[in-house]
This record gives structure tokens, C-alpha cells and sequence, in this order.
């Protein structure tokens, strides 16, 4: 992640495209819905978008025809949840392919299935049941930050492996050896954007609890009754 312009056939980049496309209008209206209810919400919007840009931008090479680096997902699935993100991580990929020449055009909707997509709903996913386990703040942030980097790239080690099947083991055999080669750097990419996460969490705590706390991240404080709200 991101795979190169024009790495997939044709057939399965049209294919990427078809599963991301409902991700994305879903997430869309989505966007749209919060940014009605809750006007205030786009600097946070606009600062999530931003920290995923800036850390996907990271390129170092890992595999042929792709590369690794931190996604910058994370943040965002856990303010405002997962098929938001979707719309910012598409955007961002856009932009990337288009300027940074990351990515591709072709390869848009596989990169926007693993980074945009898989990634965010695995951020969300592990942040809520972290918090129901009575895990902290901190600790349910890094997980859900670092678990999402990981699994973006088990979905690109699958997608190159469905490209590029092994001559002899097939799938299996692809997947295992792109999966064991993108391992060797995206594990401590995933534990530092992990840690980075975390250390933003804990600033906007400080500079903006009452958003966070309007967006559900924060609990608001103790009434003069003793109930929280």
C-alpha cells in the first residue's frame, strides 16, 4: 500500500473499484450528516484529513509495485467513526496519486478498500470493544491505530497475492511471502503510528475536550447529582 499505477489487471482493478464505491457514497452522506449536525466539527474534519495525508505520505519501499508506510487512518475512525474516514482516506489517495504520484488512478479503488475502508472499520471496531472492556483511553487508541495499519496491509498482501498468485503454492503461498516481507517494516510503522496517535489524542484532550466530548470520545463530567451525562 499504496500499489502502483497500473500494477493490477485490469479486471481486478475494476473489481476494487465496485466493492469501494458504496463504502464511499455511504460515508459521504454520512459526512454530510455530521457536518450539519455538528458545524463546529470541521476543524477536527479538516485536522484528521491532514494527519492521514501527511504520515500515508511516508513512502518507503517494501514490496515490488507497492510500499509501506504509516496510514494515518486511525484518528479519524475514532472521532468520527469509520465511514467518514472512508471519504477523507479516498481523498487523500486522490490527491496522493495525483500530485505525489503515490498510488494510481487504476489502482484507486484496491487502495481505497484497504486504506480507506478495511482500515477505519478495524480502528472503530477495536476502539468501541476496547472502551466496553473497561480498557483506557490510551490504551484503546493505540490499539485501534496500530491494529488498523496492520490490517490495511494484510488486505494489500491479499490483493497482490490475488494479482500475483504463486507459480507453484498459488494464493496461499503469495500471500504468505508478501505478507512476511511488508512485516518487516510495517509492524514497528504500526506500534510508532500507534504511540503518535495517542500523544494526539491526549493533546485535543487538552485543547478541545468539549468537542470530544460533543463527539462521544470523552465522557462529560460528573452533574452536581453525581450522574454522568
Amino acid at each position: 500500500m499504496h500499489i502502483a499505477e497500473g500494477y493490477l489487471p485490469p479486471v481486478q482493478a475494476a473489481a476494487w473499484f465496485a466493492v469501494s464505491t458504496p463504502f464511499v457514497i455511504h460515508g459521504t452522506r454520512n459526512l454530510v450528516h455530521q457536518v450539519r449536525g455538528n458545524p463546529d466539527a470541521k476543524l477536527l474534519l479538516g485536522a484528521s484529513g491532514a494527519f492521514t495525508f501527511v504520515l500515508s505520505a511516508l513512502k518507503i519501499p517494501s514490496v515490488t509495485g507497492s510500499c509501506s508506510h504509516p496510514t494515518g487512518v486511525g484518528l479519524g475512525a475514532i472521532l468520527f467513526r469509520a465511514p467518514v474516514m472512508s471519504v477523507l482516506g479516498t481523498i487523500v489517495l486522490l490527491f496522493q496519486a495525483l500530485l505525489l504520484a503515490h498510488g494510481g488512478l487504476s489502482t484507486l479503488g484496491a487502495n481505497v478498500f484497504s486504506m480507506a475502508i478495511v482500515g477505519p472499520w478495524v480502528a472503530y471496531g477495536v476502539f468501541v470493544l476496547g472502551r466496553r472492556l473497561g480498557a483506557g483511553l490510551g490504551v484503546s487508541v493505540f490499539c485501534a491505530a496500530a491494529l488498523a495499519d496492520l490490517a490495511t496491509y494484510c488486505v494489500t498482501s491479499a490483493q497482490l497475492a490475488l494479482a500475483f498468485p504463486d507459480p507453484d503454492s498459488g494464493f496461499v503461498g503469495a500471500l504468505a511471502k508478501f505478507g512476511s516481507i511488508f512485516a518487516l517494516t510495517q509492524i514497528p510503522l504500526a506500534i510508532s503510528e500507534g504511540l503518535l496517535t495517542v500523544l494526539v489524542v491526549r493533546l485535543l484532550t487538552r485543547v478541545s475536550p468539549q468537542e470530544l466530548r460533543r463527539l462521544g470520545l470523552l465522557r462529560r463530567p460528573a452533574t452536581t447529582g453525581g450522574a454522568a451525562a
